[in-house]
């Protein structure tokens, strides 16, 4: 009889962690929940705390104030007390939340940024020299952290180990800068090493280049961290991505490729440099546009609602990638006839047509 009793409760005992716990891959009625959440943050365009959106199985338990660029994030706390979701809100109406979108120069993935004074705020969100992000939803990111850490210590301590991060457009961008910075704060034993996160990345934007999207999805392989997009949401097909010649690994047939034509016999040697020329020129010029319209002019701008934003260094590069294990809702006939094309741009971009694709998926 006890024999019977102490089995009955271990199986109680594996039943009750098992469902505790964050489970690795795409779990429909998981990202369905997620975005339930995420729909109540108020403030984002055409969303004011969707009631017909509340969560089934959350309950919110801390909302975070309005930061500089207008970004703001929740806590949800799970029914059952075991898991939390830290909910990140996407662009705003706030012209200061477009600017966060449109400076997107690049910075490198690990390094420092100067708030304001005495503000410093160190990084890292990569292993990669050659890693880098957009530098915007690096200081959204930023200006969040400052709570989001401290209310992960006290869930934990609390006995709450597993967390989902959430965001939809630049809430997706920003949760993936957000996964990257707090692995490595547990790397360095910042935060404890037993925590689960998982990534719900929704209709969201490139967060940076092809490098910086190689370890983001070697932190979350096996499942752990997943980009869900509408193929008709123009939103993930963003910042404009810009290949050059000094965006490839260091063993590469271009590197040194100019000397090498130069030793060519004459005429051959003018005419191999001219076409090298004019295929790497125009793509350096535009890069060299980028960064001074998207990365100087911005920062100017971004200056009148953070004025003691030191001005960060810019990566010369705008090769921006996807990252993470995509989730592909593809529009069907159906879906056209229920969200036609129009002016609104934002027409497959917002909660409804990824509701309605969601339902098709399997």
């Amino acid at each position: 009889m006890r024999k019977l009793l102490f089995m009955l409760l271990l199986l109680l005992t594996i039943c009750s962690k098992a469902y505790a716990q964050l489970k690795p891959g795409f779990d429909k009625a998981e990202y369905h929940e997620m975005l339930r959440v995420c729909a109540q943050i108020v403030g984002t365009p055409a969303i004011d705390a969707r009631k017909d959106l509340k969560p089934l199985h959350h309950i919110l338990a801390y909302r975070s104030e309005v930061t500089a660029l207008d970004n703001r994030w929740d806590l949800w706390v799970h029914k059952n007390g075991k898991s939390a979701v830290i909910s990140l809100r996407g662009t705003t109406l706030k012209s200061e939340s477009w600017l966060e979108n449109f400076f997107a120069a690049m910075v490198p993935a690990k390094g420092k940024l100067y708030l304001s004074a005495g503000d410093t705020f160190r990084y890292k969100l990569s292993t990669d020299p050659k890693a880098a992000v957009h530098v915007g939803w690096l200081i959204g990111m930023a200006t969040q952290a400052v709570t989001i850490v401290p209310r992960i210590d006290s869930c934990y301590k609390s006995g709450i180990k597993d967390f989902v991060i959430m965001g939809h457009s630049q809430g997706g961008a920003i949760a993936y800068l957000l996964r990257s910075y707090l692995h490595y704060l547990q790397q360095k034993g910042k935060l404890p090493g037993d925590i689960q996160f998982k990534n719900y990345c929704s209709a969201a934007p490139k967060p940076g280049n092809l490098y910086y999207a190689y370890d983001y999805e070697d932190i979350t392989r096996n499942g752990w961290g997943f980009t869900v997009l509408n193929s008709e949401d123009w939103v993930p097909e963003t910042p404009l991505s810009l290949q050059t010649i000094n965006d490839y690994n260091d063993v590469n047939p271009f590197k040194g490729a100019g000397e090498m034509l130069a030793k060519q016999p004459f005429p051959k040697n003018i005419v191999l440099k001219l076409v090298y020329n004019s295929m790497r020129r125009p793509a350096a010029r535009l890069q060299r546009r980028y960064k001074k319209y998207l990365g100087d002019q911005a920062y100017k701008m971004i200056k009148g609602h953070m004025t003691e934003l030191g001005k960060p260094e810019f990566y010369s590069s705008s090769n921006y990638m996807r990252a993470g294990t995509p989730i592909i809702l593809k529009a069907d006939k159906g879906y056209h006839e229920k969200f036609p094309d129009s002016t609104n741009i934002f027409v497959h971009h917002f909660f409804d047509p990824y509701l309605y694709l969601l339902k098709q998926y399997n």
